[in-house]
């Protein structure tokens, strides 16, 4: 390399570019907020030229919610769409991948950032099938969930055995295999 061109190594790291996707729905959702902002300016410029706030039978902002609504307003105000989305397909991991595969393989974590969905398989060989079948996966995901919502597919393999602490362990040693180098 020459003196003048940089090190990527040392260029920071940016957050990857909101898609058209993520951009219009945060539109949409700043949108909706004027929307309903100019809507309650208006019904309290009402209110207040008819003395003040009265019950009534008509809807209003004090009325209750029922839960399922509430909810569905939290994950938009808070835009929440993508891991609550990302949730739904964890809880119906068996219709996606299939009851055998489901069996054998569970879908751990997403890393929104990164997007990522981490899988934990029994076996080795069930960890393989699943590489195979990854990308595959990785379409039928992003089908259900949006363009671009699952990037990769890791998967991991069954962990290894607990090293025990026994009385005849060497103080300092990492286990069996430091005498190997």
């Amino acid at each position: 390399m020459s003196e003048n061109t940089p090190d990527p190594k040392d260029a920071p790291k940016n957050p990857p570019e909101p898609s058209g996707v993520d951009l219009a729905r945060v539109a949409l959702r700043a949108a909706k907020e004027q929307a309903r902002a100019r809507g309650d300016a208006a019904r309290d410029k009402k209110q207040a030229r008819r003395g003040g706030l009265r019950s009534g039978a008509h809807a209003d902002g004090r009325d209750p919610m029922a839960l399922g609504s509430a909810i569905n307003r939290l994950i938009t105000e808070r835009g929440w769409e993508t891991p609550a989305a990302v949730g739904g397909v964890m809880g119906r991991w068996p219709q996606i991948v299939g009851d055998d595969l489901a069996k054998h393989c569970v879908p751990e974590k997403y890393d929104e950032d990164e997007r990522v969905l981490v899988v934990r398989c029994d076996s080795t060989a069930w960890a393989t099938n699943l590489r195979l079948l990854a990308p595959q996966l990785v379409a039928r995901l992003n089908e259900d969930l949006g363009h671009g919502t699952v990037r990769l597919i890791k998967v991991l393999g069954p962990g290894g055995p607990a090293h025990r602490y026994g009385p005849l362990r060497a103080p300092g040693s990492t286990g069996p295999g430091d005498t190997y180098g």
